[in-house]
């Protein structure tokens, strides 16, 4: 996931917010030299066989009040009356309809425009209200209040029918873009709510006005990412207790638990221990009804806070995955590739190509291909990834291994994927005998004593 609009800005150059202070240090000021960081990203990702979600911040229109932070053709200047001033920064009014198009269509404009696999949206919906401040949405609120609901009620209505409209105007572009939400970790507490959750804290329904169970419910959003950041042993919000909650209402959607990396060397209860995050992923694991993780944030992964990204390297993620697939999205998967040949080449890698599936019963065509390498005489297993060697989100005919360290006859299988990930079944089996491999400058025969240095 990759942030692209942190506060009415922008991380990509076709649309209509300006460039963000965040990336270039002031609002309005292109990349120098000019680049398109979102177009970027999503060659980057898809080169190596992943997914490139665009994270959009719908309301939050500066983290500051300070003038000079403004480009004067900054939409917060353009048009005042959509936003109200609240705790420190500049926030769209979620109850004026004029606001929810125009959020739909910044959107959408990157869903058109841009070659992204998914929409997503962190917790920031209506703001924490601060004690002794209410918020400043009255005059909305008796403006735009057809139903005459109460103004809680109307305020969830309002993201609500944000979130309602992004999903039926995604899926209509483009019906295999996934959309999804990660809320802050706790719907309803049990005291609240008989259908909450054995926790005592926030939660979004009452302090965010997001009602992100009934998302689920009603099936607008694709994936729910609870942020539980808490220990496992949380005395108050505990991640055991709301792991299992979620569990059980994602209403047939996927749900991919919300991790706290920045946390991983906390000197506090429960981060103490370094196993924490560890543990955490074998609870998540443990749980079938649970899709994966999503970890916060990159920048604690790189670090390597508390040695996580060598757990997560070496351990836990150390073989490549196709994302959980939404069949509700698609349910067809593409035809299988056929004509598959491997050979050893002059370079001493091996080359597998193959011929393109034709077109599924639903009309997709392949979007990429996932190669599988089983060594002679084991058991042909796509469904283990340990055999997976490649994924390619490219529409190409041939891959070149360079892995292979030992000698002997290997046998190679090709399947095709579609946009959501759903996997054909297997090409035909194709065999190779590989009489010598490359060890950095040496190569080696299938006899020892054969061991010459390659020039």
């Amino acid at each position: 996931m990759f942030q692209v609009r942190p506060s009415a800005d922008a991380f990509y150059g076709s649309g209509p917010e300006l460039w963000s202070r965040y990336l270039t240090g002031r609002q309005g000021l292109p990349p120098n030299p000019y680049y398109d960081p979102l177009t970027f990203i999503i060659s980057e990702a898809h080169k190596r066989g992943m997914e490139l979600h665009a994270w959009f911040n719908p309301y939050r229109a500066s983290m500051d009040l300070i003038a000079s932070h403004f480009n004067d053709k900054h939409i917060s200047n353009q048009k005042p009356e959509w936003f109200f001033n609240y705790a420190g920064q500049k926030i769209f009014n979620p109850g004026l309809p004029q606001v929810r198009q125009y959020i739909t269509s910044v959107i959408m404009n990157v869903v058109r425009n841009y070659d992204i696999d998914g929409v997503h949206f962190d917790d920031y919906f209506y703001p924490n209200e601060v004690h002794g401040k209410p918020l400043p949405d009255l005059a909305a609120y008796k403006l735009y209040n057809p139903d005459s609901l109460n103004i809680k009620d109307w305020r969830r209505q309002n993201v609500d029918v944000l979130i309602h409209d992004l999903t039926d105007s995604i899926h209509a572009c483009k019906s295999y873009i996934k959309f999804g939400i990660s809320p802050f970790g706790v719907w309803k507490n049990k005291q609240q709510d008989a259908d909450g959750s054995l926790t005592n804290g926030g939660s979004s329904y009452y302090e965010l006005y997001a009602d992100t169970r009934k998302w689920l419910k009603n099936g607008w959003i694709d994936y729910i990412n609870p942020q539980l950041y808490w220990p496992i042993k949380h005395r108050l919000v505990p991640f055991e207790k709301l792991l299992e909650w979620w569990s059980n209402n994602t209403y047939g959607r996927h749900l991919y638990i919300g991790q706290a990396a920045y946390r991983a060397q906390e000197n506090v209860q429960g981060f103490r221990n370094r196993s924490e995050l560890s543990d955490e992923i074998r609870y998540v694991r443990g749980n079938a009804r649970v899709q994966g993780s999503v970890f916060f944030r990159a920048k604690s992964l790189i670090d390597n806070l508390a040695g996580l990204k060598d757990s997560l390297k070496n351990n836990f993620y150390n073989r490549p995955a196709l994302p959980p697939v939404m069949l509700w999205l698609d349910s067809i998967p593409p035809n299988a590739p056929q004509n598959v040949i491997a050979k050893q080449l002059a370079n001493k890698s091996i080359q597998i190509s193959w011929t393109a599936p034709i077109k599924a019963k639903d009309n997709d065509l392949a979007y990429g291909y996932v190669i599988y390498r089983f060594n002679d005489g084991e058991k042909i297993q796509i469904d283990n990834p340990r055999n997976i060697i490649n994924i390619s989100f490219e529409d190409t005919t041939t891959f070149v291994d360079n892995t292979i360290t030992r000698p002997g006859k290997y046998i190679y299988l090709v399947t095709a994927i579609d946009r959501i990930k759903n996997e054909s079944l297997n090409s035909n089996p194709a065999p190779v005998e590989v009489k010598y491999v490359v060890y950095g400058r040496y190569y080696h025969r299938t006899t020892p004593q054969d061991s010459i240095k390659a020039e």
